[in-house]
């Protein structure tokens, strides 16, 4: 697991057996090389990977318009969000491919098929980010390496992202990270005559 926030993902590793924390800032090119550098000598080469790091929504990083932002946010976002993305993949599919058996699953949303007004800072590194996946899958499928992307269409239920998107909705509304979770095991686990790329969830009453 990997996170800015040491504190937080050590609270998680005390909650979950047989896991590992590490320290990282994924808009850090450098540090993303040096903490698979650490993992891969720790722990050993993952069979799986996902990505699921954004930035643009959550941390202020939406404006009313792209007149009133500051544009170097597009930079950060398109770091973290698909720069990140290409440099795990460098660190992580040799040995994938080398074992012909790995997956990288990539976690995205609606900004990656449509632009919105307030999402000018946002959208472009998310569309970017799943091209970007879609590139890998059509490189590294050939290879044994199964490369999907996950676009989640709604809020996610977190207390972080709850006050955000819709303080006063009912739990339906949100898109539930445990249910999350499991369409990210089953699709990372799909067998090789059956892959799938483009993964859409959403909540039954999502409108679409």
């Amino acid at each position: 697991m990997l996170a800015r926030n040491i504190d937080f993902i050590n609270n998680l590793k005390s909650e979950i057996p047989n896991s590992y924390a590490y320290k990282c800032d994924v808009s850090n090119m450098d540090e993303i090389r040096d903490v698979c550098t650490k993992v891969i000598a720790e722990v050993g080469n993952p069979n799986i990977f996902i990505h699921n790091a954004v930035a643009g929504v959550a941390d202020g990083g939406l404006a009313g318009s792209f007149l009133d932002d500051n544009p170097e946010k597009l930079d950060r976002n398109f770091n973290v969000n698909t720069k990140s993305l290409l440099y795990f993949a460098r660190a992580l599919a040799p040995a994938m491919i080398k074992n012909k058996s790995g997956s990288i699953i990539v976690t995205g949303n609606t900004s990656a098929l449509r632009g919105k007004p307030a999402f000018v800072y946002f959208a472009p590194t998310k569309a970017a980010q799943r091209i970007l996946a879609q590139a890998l899958a059509r490189e590294l499928g050939p290879k044994g390496v199964h490369v999907a992307y996950i676009l989640v269409d709604a809020a996610i239920d977190t207390p972080r992202t709850r006050p955000i998107f819709a303080a006063d909705k009912e739990d339906i509304f949100f898109c539930k990270p445990k249910d999350i979770a499991s369409e990210i095991f089953h699709v990372g686990h799909q067998a090789r005559s059956a892959w799938s790329f483009d993964v859409e969830i959403r909540p039954d009453i999502e409108v679409w």
